[in-house]
């Protein structure tokens, strides 16, 4: 059994990545760190775990397991690491974007964890991808792949408001998001970076600008990308390439018709659309922002770190109504 633990298990990335790792048939949950939560049972913070487990909450997480799960805001899994001594055998999935843009931190190195565009085990430490990284990345990886990326990307991304966290915000609570939409970000979204950096690895010498409109919803989960650029690509070669480059990925799968969010809500899917129109290639991609594009991603790297299956405890089905 992989004994695992978590720090930082209050948040809604925990909560998910909770309710996988009390089902998965390989793992030994040990201990999940909450200051706030100390002593209490998980479902105080998580609702949906009622019944599910008696598990507490522990002020601190124990470390010297075999897989650490790092879920707390950007900027704390550094400083966190810093400040506590976690043993070398330890492997680390962290979920901020602290350590997505260098393979070397803290005295460890770090791998990417997009399965789809590094499909080789990874290394005891992964920074897990951010939410919308995943889904334009999903998009843009089989172009990349064969230098087809020549001229700018013109990309529009809608989010759910659990990508935001748990914590309340003047833009995330209820009465202002419901029946409402707006941009944010705007060309300047923080998840670009890794975005560039994926994309420069499969397609060498890649500089081209990407323009990205972030969009937030009126809906709780899940996020929708389109993206377009140039191409002298028939539709027919379009379509093929994207579905030969995910023809083996265990959770990422070509369609040939139009994809919406109710066929990957609830699941660690992605599912990809290709299409021709005026010269450009038109994709559209949608995932989970909480399971693919966080939690559910995070144990699809754990389990090929200890090589698991990959689809082991992640073989979850979408509600269609």
């Amino acid at each position: 059994m992989i004994r695992a633990s978590i720090v930082g298990g209050a948040g809604y990335t925990a909560g998910e990545l909770l309710r996988l790792l009390v089902h998965h048939p390989e793992v030994d949950l040990v201990s999940v760190g909450s200051k706030s939560h100390a002593g209490e049972p998980l479902w105080k913070a998580h609702s949906d775990l009622l019944g599910e487990t008696d598990f507490v909450f522990s002020e601190e997480a124990d470390v010297a397991v075999d897989v650490l799960f790092l879920c707390m805001g950007h900027g704390q899994s550094k400083t966190w690491l810093e400040a506590n001594e976690v043993p070398g055998a330890t492997a680390i999935v962290d979920l901020s974007q602290d350590f997505r843009l260098s393979e070397e931190g803290l005295g460890r190195d770090w791998t990417y964890g997009l399965p789809e565009a590094f499909p080789s085990t990874p290394t005891k430490s992964i920074a897990n991808p951010g939410c919308f990284a995943t889904g334009i990345q999903l998009a843009l990886l089989p172009l990349a792949a064969a230098g087809q990326i020549k001229s700018a990307v013109h990309i529009n991304g809608i989010t759910g408001s659990t990508g935001a966290g748990a914590g309340l915000s003047a833009t995330s609570h209820f009465s202002w998001r419901n029946n409402n939409v707006s941009v944010y970000k705007a060309f300047q979204h923080q998840h670009l970076h890794e975005i560039k950096r994926t994309l420069g690895r499969l397609q060498p010498g890649f500089d081209q600008p990407l323009h990205f409109v972030p969009v937030r919803g009126n809906f709780t989960r899940g996020i929708l990308v389109t993206a377009y650029t140039p191409t002298n690509l028939s539709e027919e070669a379009l379509k093929q390439m994207y579905a030969d480059y995910y023809a083996d990925a265990p959770f990422v799968h070509y369609s040939a018709e139009t994809v919406h969010l109710k066929q990957v809500v609830n699941t660690n899917r992605g599912l990809v659309q290709v299409e021709k129109h005026d010269g450009m290639a038109f994709v559209t991609t949608v995932i989970d922002n909480l399971l693919k594009g966080a939690s559910g991603q995070a144990l699809q790297n754990m389990n090929r770190y200890f090589g698991l299956p990959e689809d082991m405890g992640l073989k979850l089905k979408s509600a269609a109504f």
